[in-house]
């Protein structure tokens, strides 16, 4: 048995998440129905995120095990042309035995990009949200430089999903609000992991400052009260992709 790392790229609109579920078609789904045909048997992928319905990646991590003999280059090959077009591996390779792309990931790189002016634009529909009033970036940026570092994040988590978290202390390394080109803004967002929803909750909440909704000041509460009613709403998911995942301890 040897195992592999994919990076896999997926515009996620047509698919009910990452994770495999019943009767919905899904990203793991289809990467394991098409794994299962290369090797012969059923094969379980391990994903490094767990994207949910409507939510994109350009670097989605994943690991599995093949009993197959296929090296690397036919297989990124032979994936490519049984998966839909909207799913694309870019990167193989062969991995050691003890590499898990969940387990072992150190940081990943989230980016939420909003669409800003009056008429959305068409070509963008799927991968931001249209927000037609003008934000105001610099007060965005300061409340989210209040979110940086090691906080407990229960506020910014879904609350169906509060029940089955250990723990809702996570660590934000780098949030950054910025014009990304003529009409959109970007956040991005790097962290050792995140709770369900937490960067769409964080992108609602920081949106609602930067249209005068809510002051600054507010964060420091929102953060204090651990109560998901205090924070802003949950952002849509199209305007999110999964960007990176690294492994390195530095």
């Amino acid at each position: 048995m040897r195992t592999f790392k994919l990076t896999i790229g997926y515009d996620g609109t047509s698919y009910a998440g990452w994770q495999r579920q019943a009767r919905v078609d899904t990203v793991q789904g289809r990467l394991e129905g098409a794994l299962g045909e290369i090797e012969g048997r059923a094969v379980t992928v391990h994903g490094a995120g767990r994207t949910d319905a409507g939510v994109h990646a350009r670097g989605q991590v994943a690991s599995f095990k093949l009993e197959h003999a296929i090296e690397a280059g036919a297989l990124w090959r032979a994936l490519n042309a049984k998966l839909p077009n909207d799913i694309r591996v870019v990167g193989v390779e062969l991995a050691p035995d003890s590499f898990h792309a969940r387990y072992l990931a150190r940081r990943k790189s989230y980016r939420y990009r909003i669409c800003q002016g009056p008429v959305a634009d068409p070509m963008e529909h799927r991968f931001t949200w249209h927000v037609p009033q003008p934000l105001d970036l610099a007060t965005m940026t300061r409340a989210g430089r209040v979110l940086v570092g090691r906080h407990d994040f229960a506020a910014f988590q879904t609350a169906a999903s509060a029940a089955d978290i250990r723990s809702t202390v996570r660590t934000i390394l780098e949030l950054r609000v910025r014009p990304e080109s003529d009409g959109i803004v970007a956040i991005d967002i790097v962290g050792e992991g995140f709770l369900r929803y937490m960067v769409r909750t964080i992108t609602g909440t920081l949106v609602e400052v930067g249209l005068g909704r809510r002051p600054v000041s507010e964060m420091s509460g929102i953060l204090a009260s651990r109560s998901r009613d205090r924070a802003g709403a949950t952002a849509p998911p199209q305007g999110l992709c999964l960007m990176a995942v690294d492994y390195s301890n530095a």
